[in-house]
């Protein structure tokens, strides 16, 4: 387990506590061990030392692979202990990455907009989640964030002092599909994640999932 993914985290924790109104909600709803898919909606880029902080398991991060492709970033994601994937396509050594950090019992976090929101909103998400969840039938945490877009620089969060939620739900798995998903089975099967994520969420926040909910 990479020292820095545990540095990382006492360090937001540490500002979390001191430069902003930090809650978390649903603590008891996180299995303590065993496979674990955790979702949540993406709008700022503490959103994954975020979760790290306010979900006691190691969490194991799938991230874009465009934060691999500079110097610096390169540095802090390989040392946060995240893996890449290809957005827009099936990247199946991201597929088999998954595979192999859900069958280790570990927790893999993943954000299936992709991308941060630009406007706190939740946006349309890809279906690679709905994907890994039914190919490893482990369970899913929803986890809802709100409160990370005032994060814009030192100024906005000194002086401040946002209020951020984590609100974590109950975990559920995806119905069993005989044979192999087609695509609208897949999307069909990502709303109803995101769904299950938006309605954690304040309505101001749910954008493209607003009218959808989870069972």
């Amino acid at each position: 387990m990479p020292l820095f993914y545990y540095t990382a985290t006492a360090t937001m924790k540490a500002l979390l506590l001191t430069l902003s109104r930090w809650q978390v909600l649903g603590r008891e709803n996180e299995p303590k061990k065993g496979p674990l898919i955790v979702v949540a909606n993406h709008i700022n880029l503490a959103d994954p030392p975020l979760l790290s902080a306010s979900i006691p398991r190691r969490i194991v991060f799938m991230v874009k692979q465009e934060l691999y492709h500079s110097t610096r970033g390169a540095c802090f994601v390989r040392a946060f202990g995240t893996f890449p994937v290809q957005r827009g396509k099936i990247d199946r050594e991201a597929l088999r990455q998954a595979t192999r950090v859900l069958e280790q019992g570990l927790a893999l976090g993943m954000f299936p907009e992709a991308t941060r929101s630009p406007d706190s909103q939740m946006q349309q998400a890809f279906p690679g989640t709905a994907l890994i969840a039914l190919r490893s039938r482990a369970p899913i945490l929803p986890v809802a964030i709100s409160g990370t877009e005032k994060i814009k620089g030192v100024k906005e969060v000194v002086f401040g002092h946002p209020q951020i939620t984590v609100t974590i739900g109950k975990p559920f798995t995806l119905p069993t599909d005989d044979g192999k998903a087609t695509g609208a089975r897949l999307r069909e099967l990502t709303d109803f994640i995101m769904g299950r994520i938006a309605e954690l969420l304040p309505e101001s926040y749910r954008g493209f999932y607003g009218y959808r909910k989870g069972s």
